[in-house]
């Protein structure tokens, strides 16, 4: 009964590592090293983050476009690394989430350099959820309160994220 269990044991601590790699390859291009998350995406034709900002001017509530931009990292969620705002250029972000919730990017990922894969769109966002957010950050009790009316945001879904290591 005790070599079942540890066989068991060691089959999902083997199972477990092997989903971890999956979900965080490291590559190499042009001497850039990137940790990959979700779905396998390339550095290729990425445009950079003011030409995204300029692809956002042209969207209206309800249109969705695919992209790819390179970016660096505002802020990221300090709870569970499930969404993680990019810089635009000119003080402005979008937000990023993950699609299907199905991946995640590290804690600690402030400030670096990414380049993301999806869909942009522009999305209005709900008092709750923006506390929700807030929460998420680690904002202070005073500064959740102080959200009181919903944001119009530029909103990205994310097939895949390329992290510069």
């Amino acid at each position: 009964m005790k070599i079942r269990i540890i066989t068991l044991a060691l089959l999902i601590s083997f199972t477990a590592c092997k989903e971890s790699k999956k979900s965080n390859k490291v590559f190499q291009k042009e001497n850039i090293t990137y940790l990959s998350y979700g779905k396998k995406i390339t550095a290729d034709n990425a445009v950079s983050k003011e030409a995204m900002a300029n692809k956002f001017k042209d969207l209206k509530k309800g249109d969705t476009i695919e992209m790819k931009f390179v970016s660096n990292i505002n802020e990221v969620c300090k709870t569970k690394g499930c969404w993680m705002k990019l810089d635009l250029g000119n003080e402005k972000e979008t937000m990023v989430r993950f699609t299907d919730y199905g991946f995640f990017v590290p804690l600690n990922s402030d400030k670096r350099d990414v380049i993301v894969e999806g869909r942009a769109f522009i999305t209005v966002i709900s008092v709750e959820e923006l506390q929700h957010y807030a929460k998420d950050a680690g904002k202070s009790e005073e500064e959740i309160a102080q959200i009181i009316e919903p944001e119009t945001t530029l909103g990205f879904e994310a097939d895949g994220v390329l992290m510069v290591q």
